[in-house]
């Protein structure tokens, strides 16, 4: 079972003008958290607004006079909060309320039913945007295509939402220091151009401020591999620092050959401390880093053994990983829990950085995908990466394009598949050549939704 991070249930209010981010922040924060092991979920107070009402008809809803509708959106807001604190008190423990929360008054009903009321901690995010750019780009890419506008062409559903944004900037009222000294803030300015907090509070505050500090919203490009083959994958064994097989090698040279003919613009590198990553990236002219925390997880005293070693010599263990992979910890090693705060600094750097290639191991790979994918922790240890395969990371509106490029360079397979039933657990099947998949060329297919296979 998991430990639970939170001693005060938190709400994380968003603050701002329709187009300014809200939305990604509120998901990308959520992400952010959960993959960390802080149980979070998104309450978008839209999806709310939607369902009370009819078909949208226009923006004239949103006008500041319209006290019909002024009403029904309160009474979503009610509703929304009520929500948000019933879920808190059966076991969540952190709460995004992402709407505009515009006004002073809205804010000080937000800080009566959650704080007054339920005894909940509550921290409102601001973004404030002025960079005409970034609004635009905002709208062209999500809200002109929001449920809203589903019987609009782009034009009139563009003119309408500028008009829906003016509506709300007659009532804006910005966080303020002054006016309401007594909340816990930060505000985001064009996407990160400038940050002001104000009286944040604990542990769980901290890590956001510092993790909305570090995300920003230029285009760029993280690509994800595996070391080539090494020498201790064809003989089945886990973990170790062996070099490269003859096959490994033929990969370093592909890859080095895949990466000069992106021509990627700023390209950095990062490797483990192991010898098969460096050796994977030996030829590839880019300014290279090496990280300890991309090493592979230690497997304890089971490192340098092949599975069916272990399921001999440590049965209980080996029965153990497969039932509870995640929270298992390798005697004397780790788990992929210890993993996942082991490379929370690596995700901090990667949302800092422009276009980076990560050569680093399967459980390492397995773990930073689950953050750019939202997979929970059940999905995560047995998230597919093969071997001789980029992974190219693509941030979108609110998620990633995953793309899956096998170079054509044969491999073992080392994956091992969830444990359907007991008859599974007791299954310790060798690495095989391949998968019983073939090569592909560097054409790849695009995944969206679910980007590994499933074996």
């Amino acid at each position: 079972e998991r430990a639970n991070y939170v001693n005060s249930p938190h709400v994380i209010a968003m603050v701002g003008l329709p187009a300014r981010g809200k939305t990604y922040i509120s998901k990308k924060l959520s992400r952010y958290l959960n993959w960390i092991g802080i149980n979070t979920k998104v309450f978008n107070l839209g999806e709310y607004r939607r369902h009370a009402t009819s078909a949208y008809k226009s923006h004239e809803f949103f006008r500041p006079d319209n006290k019909e509708a002024m009403a029904i959106r309160t009474q979503c807001a009610i509703d929304a909060l009520q929500d948000v604190c019933t879920w808190l008190e059966n076991g969540g423990e952190v709460a995004v309320f992402d709407a505009t929360n515009s006004t002073w008054d809205r804010r000080q009903m937000i800080k009566e039913i959650v704080v007054d009321k339920m005894g909940f901690k509550l921290f409102f995010v601001e973004s404030v945007c002025d960079d005409p750019q970034i609004i635009e780009q905002n709208i062209m890419e999500v809200k002109v295509s929001s449920p809203d506008y589903k019987n609009m062409n782009t034009e009139m559903a563009l003119k309408d939402f500028l008009q829906r944004i003016e509506h709300y900037q007659e009532k804006y009222m910005a966080l303020d220091e002054k006016q309401e000294s007594d909340l816990s803030f930060m505000k985001i300015y064009n996407t990160g151009e400038k940050v002001v907090v104000h009286k944040h509070e604990g542990h769980i505050q901290s890590r956001i401020v510092y993790y909305l500090m570090n995300i920003h919203i230029t285009p760029r490009t993280i690509y994800l591999t595996r070391h080539g083959e090494s020498e201790m994958n064809v003989d089945g064994r886990i973990g170790g620092d062996s070099d490269l097989s003859y096959r490994g090698k033929l990969y370093a040279t592909a890859l080095a050959n895949y990466i000069h003919q992106q021509d990627i613009a700023g390209l950095r590198v990062w490797t483990s401390w192991l010898k098969r990553t460096i050796q994977t990236v030996a030829t590839i002219p880019a300014p290279q880093e090496r990280w300890k925390a991309l090493n592979e997880i230690d497997a304890g005293i089971c490192e340098e053994m092949t599975y069916e070693e272990i399921a001999e010599k440590y049965p209980e263990d080996f029965r153990a990983r497969d039932e509870s992979k995640f929270a298992y910890r390798y005697p004397r090693g780790e788990s992929y829990e210890d993993l996942v705060a082991r490379l929370e600094p690596v995700i901090m750097e990667l949302e800092r950085q422009g276009n980076v290639l990560v050569v680093s191991h399967q459980a390492v790979i397995r773990c930073l995908l689950a953050y750019f994918l939202d997979k929970s922790s059940d999905e995560l240890p047995y998230l597919y990466v093969p071997l001789h395969t980029v992974i190219k990371l693509t941030p979108v509106a609110y998620g990633c394009k995953v793309e899956h490029i096998k170079l054509p360079i044969d491999c073992v397979d080392t994956h091992r598949p969830k444990p359907k039933d007991e008859e599974d657990l007791d299954n310790h099947e060798e690495p095989h050549e391949n998968g019983g998949q073939d090569s592909c060329d560097y054409d790849s297919q695009l995944l969206f939704a679910n980007p590994h296979r499933s074996l």
